[in-house]
């Protein structure tokens, strides 16, 4: 989960992809936030719990939208690979932290035209709205709880009149229609391809596009996938592979080195124990009748899966 984490943040710290994930799933692909517009912001906060204990939480994403360095909105990013029933609960506590920290005053330093003294001057700045989206990685399955915070809590029914609600905005990018995941611009396309292929037909078909921010993608597509490959093809292929197509392409040849490799290893291993237990006449049948090599290779290693 954590090696996750890492790469879903990695990938979308980039501001291109940030902003095309809020283009397409907020505003159906019209280009409202421009990448240039976002900044990074401190996406941990700081709160007090067990007898006056300091504790942190951290969101996955949160970036300024500024125009013309007016600050609009804040956008925060959570992502989800299993469901979770409390979401509500914690993109509450997410948002009502960032409303808590735009309360904290903020001071710029000037020079004091009278008194050429540096002085203090309080930045006024006005509320803006914070605006968390939840991104559900899962493909297997739906997202089946509840994304509104009354539903996580048992209200007696005289205070129901009196407890605000507060609903996710989750996105679940394996169902995602197919008109919209071709409005995807960003290298998430090629994340949300992945999902919505394997939820469809179980398998994947790499697309021949290139791909921009390719270290973060496969990263994202190592722990998604739990294959050390996707790894292994950047640590040792940086310089030509780009696009999905020729990812999956290196992939598929080193497998069929790696597999001639071990079926090499095994027949000179499965050599050694007929000439050490004195089976002289299996050795000589197989190394003329590859089935009864195959046969052997299988009495010898029945716990691995022999391929020809």
């Amino acid at each position: 989960m954590a090696g996750k984490d890492v790469a879903e943040k990695t990938l979308e710290a980039y501001n291109d992809v940030f902003a095309d994930i809020v283009n397409v799933l907020l505003f159906h692909g019209e280009q409202i936030v421009k990448e240039d517009s976002l900044e990074d912001a401190v996406a941990r906060y700081h709160y007090k719990a067990d007898l006056g204990k300091i504790h942190e939480m951290e969101r996955d994403a949160l970036k300024y939208w500024n125009n013309n360095s007016i600050r609009i909105a804040f956008f925060g990013m959570e992502n989800q690979t299993k469901i979770d029933e409390n979401i509500p609960v914690r993109c509450f506590g997410y948002d009502g932290a960032e409303y808590r920290r735009q309360l904290i005053k903020e001071y710029n330093e000037v020079i004091d035209e009278e008194t050429k003294e540096k002085k203090k001057v309080e930045v006024k700045r006005p509320l803006c709205p914070v605006i968390t989206l939840v991104l559900y990685f899962g493909y297997e399955k739906r997202w089946d709880k509840s994304l509104h915070l009354c539903d996580c809590i048992n209200i007696p029914e005289k205070l129901k009149p009196f407890v605000n609600d507060y609903k996710v905005n989750l996105f679940e990018l394996a169902f995602l229609p197919d008109e919209t995941v071709k409005k995807f611009q960003s290298d998430f396309k090629f994340v949300v391809d992945y999902l919505v292929q394997m939820k469809k037909t179980g398998s994947y078909t790499g697309s021949r596009e290139n791909i921009r921010h390719v270290h973060e993608v496969l990263e994202l597509f190592t722990v998604m996938t739990d294959d050390i490959r996707f790894k292994e093809v950047w640590d040792s292929s940086k310089e030509e592979v780009n696009t999905m197509c020729s990812v999956l392409d290196e992939i598929e040849s080193r497998g069929e080195a790696r597999g001639k490799i071990q079926g090499e290893e095994r027949i000179i291993t499965m050599n050694n124990i007929l000439l050490d237990t004195g089976r002289l006449e299996d050795l000589k049948r197989a190394s003329q009748d590859r089935d009864y090599r195959e046969k052997l290779l299988a009495e010898l290693f029945p716990e691995k899966a022999y391929q020809k």
